[in-house]
Order: structure tokens, then C-alpha cells, then sequence
């Protein structure tokens, strides 16, 4: 709520915010039939506004199918705090519990945290509000103008704070806050707001209310340079694998109707056949760009793989242990607290975990000189699994085998204009307003026009039957190479995978068997005791290979969003995932729907503008 708790408030007055708050912003009236509803505020708190409004919505008949609520705090509450706060009011405990499972790793910057099946999203940023205020993108229906008034968070009245609010307002965006001072009465009336008290409400809790209504035409907008949103209708997204699975759930959850088409017979028939992949966190001493992303895209991965699919069977939260061969530590000189849910220095439990496979005699704090991480973030998943639970998103229809050879565009079957889905006979398979390429390396092939360059990259795994698991890790281990010691295959039998070659300009997926003995010397390198133990597994020939072509854009981060040209309205791409599609594509998912429907971005609006489709082709 908007009043906290705290010994100089008593809970009566909590209860009264209870019936004053939302009534204050017109809900759950104003958002009625609405597709979407976005709310922003200044200070998540104890997080009893966002745990109320997620209530509402879940209640009301009525409610819009995509709730977000962007909320800021730059001294966030521990999970064990947020759940005591909530205690006091036992109809919204179930709900703070399910918050607090996604409470972790709270690094500055933005989280995406997902309830409800995709449908109630909460992006979280944590930090300064008014820099994070820079970083969005969107256009706001509600205000809520809180936190706690601590030096960590801004005053309620503060100018500053109240001008960056303003840029994510339209006329009647309805605003909140939890005290009527003068000070801030002032400062909302100069900022462009219609203000009054609440009517009925306690003196000492006059809440206040506001409506964005100012007499003059506001030059900045949050949203100034953003497409108009667009409204669901027909889509088709080219590739079953894990973009275009991706993004097809995104999309069908906003209202599309969804024909995913893909040459293969069946889904993750190309790249994510893969058995089984590592999931691990990027890290770097400057903690880059790319670390930062992969970072939000695990999330992402997660609360898919913990919400629909089967814990230690198709995906399992193992943690991984990382040698950096190159001798850097990897982490960052200043890397927090909250950054140990992702990663940090090896200590002497995983280090003696990992004597057996690296045949070490020395004593476990001393046994290599190569510099370890431990992800504990990290694990494994099957992408067929990851790709069909997310086929089976309401919404979606998939046909396979049906190879798309180009797209001609058409304006007379509907207003907007459709794209026609031709084969190589020049027959229509299918037509849609909206088509997304996410047919990996084929993607820059069926563009009507050159845009973006595109690189396959060929790799080629090993995988076998665990026979004698006394030389294997306990846990995944990556490195020179990535090593998984136990998943259950096809078959239900546990198996070991190590791979994988890197091979450029090379977009034959056929199995090599050079690759086979270069795998088997990265084994020998990463883990010594276990290449001697499977030594005869590869002499024999008892193992197996799986070789796919991934792609990378120039700059090697994925290419995501719509082209954002007149002469290809309708079009968007996501590909060039490279060997991160496990940890991009849910993330890249999301950033697509963002951008096609003005939503708030998953990510701070600079990581996300890095994806964007457009940037090589108007990059002149």
C-alpha cells in the first residue's frame, strides 16, 4: 500500500489505504476492457501496492490481459522482509510468496518478474529512480508515486523525480501519493497535474490525487520516437526452434492468433535438437554488455522451465562450475552481494568436488592454479522441451514442413497490409499483418531486401551412457569446452555430453569425425581424470554426435525487434542468437512484444536498443 507500517502508523490506517487506494486511481474500473494496463511507481517498498493491484486484477472479470507495474527501488527489502510485511494481511500472503520465489539476484538495473502465466508482469529496477526513469519506455495509465523517504529514495515532493514521471504521462494518466503536503501539492500543479485529496479520507493519511492534465502541449515523452502499438490480429512466425518458439508464446499471450511455420517435420527439428545445453551466466571484469544480458535472459529461461517443465528430467538448476583457462578471475572488482546468486569465486566445497575429474592430488583450496567460478545460477535444460512447453501457449498453431522460399508484401486483403508466405513454387502457404523471422541462419535469406549479415556457425557435440559416474563431476563444468555429467536421455538413461566445436562460414549440420577427436582433447584438457575414464567410449566408437548450425550477427548479440522501415511494415526478425539461445530467446521474446506494443521493456532501454533489428541497416 501506499502508507507503510511502522510504529508510528497503526494498522487502521493501513486497512483505510487498502479501501482508499486503487478508488484513487479510478480502478478497477478504468482498466476494463483494456488490452494492457501500465502502471508506474516510485518506490517499491515493502511492494503492498504491487501485491493490491496484482489482487484486483486477479479478481476482477473485467481485467486487461497484460497487467505491468514498473516499479523502482534503490535499497530493495529482503525477501524475508517483504514476506513479514505481508503477513499482517492473509489474503495477500499467497501472492507475496510467489514474489519472493523470484526475489534473488537483485543487481542494479531492471528484472523482469512474471506471474500469472506471462499476464502479470513485474519489471523491477533497481537504483536511482530518476537515471532508471531514463532507461524505460512506455507510456504509463497509472501512477503511483511512493517509496519509503529514506536517503536511498526520493521524497515525494521532489521536482527532479516528478519531471521524469511526467515523460511517461498522457492526458488523464491518474496519479496517487500518500500525502498531501504543500511541498508536493506544488510541485504536482507546476508539473502539469490536476490535484486534489481524497475524498473521506483519515487527516492523517490524506492521500492525494492527480490527473495529468496540463494547459500546454508537452514537448518530451518517454514514448516520443515509439511506433504506434500495434493491435493483435494474424502472425506467422518462420522457425519451431527456440526464437521463434519464443516468440510466438510472447505474442499469442498479447492476443495474436499465431501460425508458427518451420521446414522440418516436427519442432526444434534444426539448432535446438541439441540434447541437451548448458545454461551459465556470461561474466566479465567490466561486467558487459553481454554479461548483463545473459544475466536477465537466464531469468527469463527459469520461470518458463519452473513453471512447465519437469525439474531434474527436462531441465535442472545444477549450478556450474566454470575454469577460466585464460587465468582472469572474471568477476568484477566491485560485484556485490546480490550478484553471488549469479556467480562467484569457486570455494573449497566445489573445488574438492571437482578433484575426481580433474585427478588432482593436491589439497582442495590448492588443487589447480586455473581460476573457477561458480554460477550458481547455472544448470542444464533440453531445448526440444523448453521449445514444445512453449508451442503449447494458447494461441499458437504450428505446421511443419513447409519451407518458406520468399514474402511479398500485399495492401489490398487487409487495411494495414499483409505479407503473402510463398513456397518455391510461388504458392501462398500462408498470410498474416505480422511476420517474424526466426528461422536462424535462413533469415537473412527470405528479407525482401539486404539488412543485416548473418554468419553460421557449425558445432558438433558428444554424448554417451553413463557407465561409471566415479570420474564425473559432480556438476556441470565448462571452460575449454562444456561438460555435462547426468541427464536422462530420450531413452530415460543416464548420460554424460561434451562439446562443442566452433566452426564459421560452415552451414552443413553433418557429423565429422575430426570434431569427434578434437571433443575428446577439450575433454582431456577441462577434465583429465574423466577423458581417461571415457577414453575407451571414444576408442570404441560407443559414443554419439550431434552437429547443428547456429549464426551470429557482426557484433555478436542477437538481432531482435521490428525493421522499423516504411517499405517492410509487418516485419519483424529475432535470430543470431549464436550458442546462447538457451539463455536469449525467452528474454528476446519478450523485447519483440515490447517494442510491437509499447509496453515497458524487459531490460533497461540501452541493452534492449543494442538488439535492435534496425541497427545495421540504418546504421549509414
Amino acid at each position: 500500500m501506499l502508507l507503510r507500517a511502522t510504529s508510528h502508523q497503526p494498522l487502521d490506517l493501513l486497512l483505510t489505504a487498502r479501501q482508499i487506494f486503487l478508488p484513487s486511481c479510478g480502478l478497477p474500473a478504468a482498466w476494463a476492457g483494456q488490452r494492457q494496463w501500465r502502471v508506474l511507481e516510485t518506490g517499491f517498498g515493502h511492494g503492498q501496492n504491487f501485491l493490491l493491484t496484482w489482487q484486483a486484477w486477479k479478481t476482477d472479470p473485467q481485467r486487461p490481459q497484460l497487467l505491468h507495474v514498473v516499479s523502482t527501488d534503490e535499497d530493495p527489502l529482503s525477501a524475508k522482509n517483504l514476506l513479514r510485511e505481508a503477513a499482517v494481511h492473509p489474503d495477500l500472503l499467497p501472492l507475496a510468496i510467489q514474489l519472493c520465489e523470484q526475489w534473488y539476484g537483485l543487481l542494479p538495473g531492471f528484472h523482469r518478474l512474471v506471474f500469472e502465466g506471462g499476464h502479470v508482469l513485474l519489471t523491477l529496477g533497481i537504483g536511482d529512480t530518476k537515471l532508471l526513469l531514463k532507461e524505460q519506455f512506455f507510456e504509463a495509465d497509472t501512477v503511483y508515486l511512493g517509496g519509503r523517504n529514506t536517503p536511498h529514495n526520493p521524497n515525494f515532493g521532489d521536482p527532479h523525480t516528478l519531471k521524469a514521471v511526467t515523460r511517461y504521462c498522457r492526458r488523464g494518466t491518474r496519479l496517487v501519493c500518500p500525502t498531501a503536503a504543500s511541498n508536493v501539492v506544488d510541485s504536482l500543479t507546476k508539473a502539469g497535474f490536476e490535484v486534489h485529496k481524497a475524498p473521506g479520507t483519515i487527516p492523517q493519511a490524506a492521500p492525494l490525487e492527480a490527473c495529468f492534465n496540463p494547459h500546454w502541449e508537452p514537448k518530451k515523452a518517454a514514448q516520443r520516437n515509439a511506433p504506434k502499438p500495434r493491435t493483435p490480429s494474424r502472425c506467422v512466425v518462420i522457425g519451431a526452434g527456440l526464437a521463434g518458439a519464443a516468440c510466438a508464446a510472447s505474442l499469442a499471450r498479447r492476443g495474436w492468433q499465431v501460425t508458427v511455420l518451420d521446414a522440418q517435420e516436427s519442432a526444434a527439428g534444426g539448432a535446438s535438437s541439441l540434447p541437451v545445453g548448458m545454461l551459465a551466466p556470461h561474466m566479465s571484469p567490466d561486467d558487459s554488455l553481454l554479461s548483463r544480458l545473459s544475466r536477465n535472459g537466464l531469468r527469463a529461461t527459469y520461470q518458463v522451465a519452473k513453471e512447465q517443465l519437469l525439474a531434474d528430467v527436462d531441465w535442472q538448476a545444477s549450478g556450474v562450475l566454470q575454469r577460466r583457462f585464460d587465468g582472469s578471475g572474471g568477476l568484477p572488482i566491485d560485484w556485490p552481494e546480490a550478484g553471488e546468486h549469479w556467480s562467484r569465486l569457486a570455494g573449497p566445497a566445489e573445488l574438492s568436488a571437482l578433484e575426481t575429474a580433474i585427478g588432482s592430488t593436491r589439497a582442495p583450496a590448492q588443487s589447480d592454479d586455473i581460476p573457477a567460478l561458480w554460477h550458481a545460477a547455472g544448470g542444464w535444460i533440453k531445448p526440444e522441451r523448453l521449445v514444445r512447453a512453449l508451442l503449447r501457449t494458447p494461441g499458437i498453431a504450428a505446421r511443419y514442413g513447409a519451407k518458406i522460399a520468399s514474402l511479398k508484401r500485399s495492401t489490398s486483403s487487409s487495411p494495414n497490409g499483409s505479407w503473402h508466405l510463398l513456397d518455391a513454387e510461388e504458392n501462398c502457404v500462408a498470410e498474416a499483418e505480422l511476420v517474424v523471422l526466426a528461422a536462424g541462419f535462413e533469415s537473412a535469406g527470405l528479407m525482401p531486401s539486404e539488412c543485416f549479415m548473418l554468419q553460421a556457425i557449425r558445432g558438433q557435440v558428444t554424448w554417451g551412457l553413463v557407465t561409471d559416474a566415479s570420474a564425473m563431476p559432480p556438476f556441470p563444468v565448462n571452460g575449454h569446452g562444456s561438460f555435462i555429467p547426468a541427464f536422462l536421455n530420450d531413452d530415460g538413461k543416464r548420460s554424460w555430453l561434451m562439446g562443442a566445436t566452433f566452426e564459421r562460414d560452415n552451414h552443413h549440420a553433418d557429423i565429422q569425425e575430426k570434431d569427434q577427436q578434437d571433443i575428446f582433447k577439450r575433454l582431456q584438457q577441462l577434465l583429465p581424470a574423466t577423458a581417461r575414464a571415457l577414453k575407451y567410449s571414444f576408442d570404441a566408437g560407443e559414443t554419439r554426435a550431434w552437429a547443428g548450425v547456429r549464426c551470429v550477427s557482426p557484433d555478436r548479440l542477437p538481432i531482435v525487434g521490428p525493421l522499423d522501415d516504411a517499405t517492410l511494415p509487418g516485419l519483424c526478425v529475432c535470430t543470431a542468437l549464436g550458442s546462447r539461445g538457451l539463455s536469449f530467446a525467452v528474454l528476446c521474446g519478450e523485447v519483440l512484444a515490447a517494442w510491437l506494443h509499447a509496453e515497458p521493456l524487459p531490460i533497461e532501454k540501452r541493452l534492449a536498443q543494442s538488439l535492435r533489428a534496425s541497427r545495421y541497416r540504418f546504421s549509414e
